[in-house]
This record gives C-alpha cells, sequence and structure tokens, in this order.
C-alpha cells in the first residue's frame, strides 16, 4: 500500500521547513522559483492531495469532530472543549483533541493526521506561531477540499469560515472602565505581542477606555509578554517587567490582564512589595477560572462563557455538517461576557 504524502513528509524528503512546502504550493514569492517549482513538481510527482481528505468526503460520515487547541494551560480551552463534547455528545458524534502546543507544523500536522482518521469537521483555535507567521495554506485548503472548519477565539478574516468569538475589544473597554470607576488612575495593562489577535483586540480597548476617560496614556505601563505556554522563564520575565514598572512609576493603581494565569503573576509581586489589594491596587483579569476564584484575594473578571463558546462551534459545525445546502453562508457568533466582581477591586 502506498504511503500517504503530507506537508510534513514533502519537507522531510526536500530537506526545507513545512512553512516552506506550504507557502510554496500557494505559489507565495517569498520563496524562490527554483524552490517553489521543486516542492509543487515533488508533491504533484508524488500525488499529493491537501490534507489527505478524499474527494469521496461526502459519501463518507463518521460522526467524529477533530478539535485542535493551543495548549492546556489556560483553563479557558478546556473549558470550551467541555462544551464542544456535550453538544457533540447530544447529536451523537465523538470528539477527537489534538494539541497544537503553540506550533504552526505540529497544527499542520495535526490537521493532517485528524484528516487521515476520517473526521468530518474540524473546530480550531489557531496556533500562536501560524498567527506569527500569517500562513493559513493547511486550513484554506482543507475547506477547499470539503472539509467544514469553525474557528473560535483566535480567528482571522484570511480563513472564510465559520467563527464564535467573544468581543474582546469592549470586554477590555469595560474593565479598564471599571477600574476608572473605582478611582484608579494609573492602569498597568498585562498583554500579550500583538500577533495575538485576542491580545490586540483588549490592548486597543484598554487604551480606548483610558484615552476615553481623560487619563494618561504611558507607554511603560503597557506590559506584553510571549507567553510561550506557562514557561518559567516567560513567568520570570513577566514579574521582573512588573515590579520594574512599580519602581518607575509607584502611583501605580489598578492592573489590567488580559488572562488570568498574568493575573497571578501579578498577585505575587504584590505580595512581595507589600501591597494590599484592593486597597492599594485594583486587579482584573480576562478568564473566569480556578486561579481568578480560589486565589487570595479573589479576582474580579470579564467572564467569556468559555462552555457557550464550545456548544456554539460545535452547533454550528453539526448544522454545516447535517445541511445538504452547499449556499449556507459563514456566520460569525458573537458570546457576550460579563464582568463579575470579586475581592480584587
Amino acid at each position: 500500500m502506498r504511503n500517504k504524502i503530507t506537508l510534513k513528509k514533502i519537507a522531510q524528503e526536500l530537506n526545507v521547513s513545512i512553512s516552506t512546502v506550504s507557502k510554496s504550493l500557494k505559489d507565495s514569492h517569498e520563496i524562490g522559483k527554483e524552490t517553489r517549482e521543486r516542492i509543487k513538481a515533488f508533491a504533484k510527482s508524488h500525488g499529493y492531495r491537501p490534507n489527505s481528505i478524499a474527494l469521496s468526503l461526502k459519501n463518507r460520515k463518521t460522526k467524529t469532530i477533530g478539535v485542535i487547541i493551543p495548549d492546556v494551560v489556560h483553563y479557558f480551552f478546556a473549558l470550551v472543549v467541555n462544551g464542544i463534547e456535550q453538544v457533540a455528545r447530544k447529536n451523537g458524534y465523538n470528539v477527537v483533541v489534538a494539541l497544537s502546543n503553540e506550533s504552526f507544523e505540529k497544527e499542520v500536522v495535526n490537521m493532517e493526521t485528524l484528516a487521515d482518521s476520517l473526521i468530518d469537521g474540524f473546530i480550531l483555535s489557531l496556533s500562536k506561531e501560524t498567527l506569527k507567521k500569517q500562513d493559513y495554506y493547511h486550513i484554506n485548503e482543507s475547506i477547499n477540499q470539503g472539509m467544514p472548519v469553525v474557528l473560535f477565539d483566535r480567528v482571522v478574516s484570511e480563513i472564510e469560515c465559520d467563527k464564535v468569538i467573544v468581543n474582546d475589544f469592549k470586554g477590555a473597554y469595560d474593565a479598564t472602565k471599571l477600574l476608572i470607576d473605582k478611582g484608579r488612575e494609573n492602569i498597568l495593562l498585562l498583554t500579550t505581542e500583538d500577533h495575538i489577535n485576542v491580545g490586540r483586540l483588549r490592548t486597543q480597548g484598554y487604551i480606548k477606555a483610558i484615552q476615553d476617560n481623560g487619563l494618561s496614556l504611558e507607554n511603560h505601563l503597557i506590559i506584553k509578554v510571549e507567553d510561550s505556554q506557562g514557561s518559567d522563564d516567560d513567568f520570570t520575565e513577566l514579574e521582573n517587567s512588573i515590579a520594574e514598572a512599580f519602581n518607575k512609576n509607584n502611583k501605580i493603581d489598578g492592573i489590567f490582564a488580559v488572562n488570568e494565569i498574568f493575573a497571578g503573576a501579578a498577585l505575587r509581586v504584590l505580595r512581595g512589595l507589600k501591597k494590599v489589594i484592593p486597597k492599594d491596587v485594583g486587579l482584573i483579569c480576562f478568564t473566569d477560572g480556578l486561579i481568578s476564584k480560589y486565589s487570595y484575594p479573589s479576582l474580579t473578571t470579564v467572564k467569556q462563557h468559555a462552555e457557550e463558546i464550545g456548544k456554539a462551534a460545535a452547533g454550528k459545525l453539526i448544522e454545516r455538517l447535517e445541511n445538504d445546502n452547499e449556499d449556507l453562508k459563514y456566520e460569525q457568533k458573537v458570546i457576550k461576557s460579563v464582568i463579575i466582581e470579586r475581592e480584587s477591586t
């Protein structure tokens, strides 16, 4: 039996990266013409088919959904998967979950592996590396081959499919405004690098709230970190940056963190600085998870309703799988977030 050819196998055979193969197959001029032609010729001669999806896709149904999430560090993704499984089970579908570990290559390989396993469709949140590379060939080819895809949380306009999100801009605006309404005037933002769309939108929401309320926007009050799946180095860097911000500005009286892991780092630093929460510093974050609920003091959060996101994503995918109407328009569903006030504000 002939082995199926994949992006990973092409990359290995030609001693190039998966990203180079991906870009060559979509004829990107970022890759030299000679390399592009060599890769395309190899792919054609070996019968490469994107994601190994059979053309007879519609003639076989396995009642199985493939889910790819970036990590298991953030409680948010665990709750999303729980919501997906609830709806899938109710409709007679099985769920297979894979981790990209924030890697473009693993995301591509996972899609190929799950497609080989004859799943009916994908639900996924894009890895940080995929967003940074802005390379969505593997996903768009899946869709073009007839494999339905639903994106959640981390979505991009370059992929035309159903999407489920929260309004990250508004959630961040409301969180910052809550701190301002409580008299906070020097608010520190803990966020991710801008290539992560949710972090970028939350940063924009924070900035707009600061500006709308006549406060001074100070660059040293915005700390951006890579957040590489909760590595010790990242946490140490974040904690050092927070401590440095307080050394530069002892008037900091509020902190808005884009996730509860960043908020947990802030708690550690504030204790070390002998700051009393919320008397000296108010603290609010996204992700209403276990850290937020059981920290001392408990944390005020922007609740994203992660389970509802999962349920909506699964419902939309199943609707598309069971609807024969090929002209069914793609939808972007926005799940409303709410602020849960606790002891930290």
